[in-house]
């Protein structure tokens, strides 16, 4: 079931994440994760991510569909947000188009497509 229950795809557009106002991520390479019938997550390259921006914290989860996830504190401007944004970097085999991925967690970011 599990692999039936993910659809993974490349983000038409390149995409940029904005913290606060500030640019914390940018990417052609968004990878779109929908799980069953929720809306799709965008998960960026990590490579394209601000590492300034992400502090690790200690919380995690685990999915039965993607395995074990890491959280973030985000960070721009003086300001932050803690476990807004995670990562799955050891997903389940169903779910490997995501390792080396963040995402974001929407209420806390801007979704920009960039020309």
């Amino acid at each position: 079931m599990a692999a039936s229950r993910l659809t993974f795809e490349i983000a038409p557009k390149r995409t940029r994440v904005l913290f606060r106002g500030v640019a914390i991520a940018e990417s052609s390479a968004v990878m779109l994760l929908t799980e069953g019938a929720s809306p799709p997550v965008r998960y960026f390259p990590r490579q394209d991510v601000d590492p300034a921006a992400l502090d690790r914290t200690a919380h995690s989860s685990r999915c039965p569909w993607k395995g074990e996830a890491s959280y973030f504190t985000l960070q721009a401007g003086g300001e932050q947000v803690v476990n807004a944004a995670w990562s799955y970097e050891k997903p389940i085999e169903a779910a490997a188009p995501i390792a080396g991925h963040i995402a974001f967690y929407p209420q806390h970011v801007t979704f920009e497509t960039v020309d």
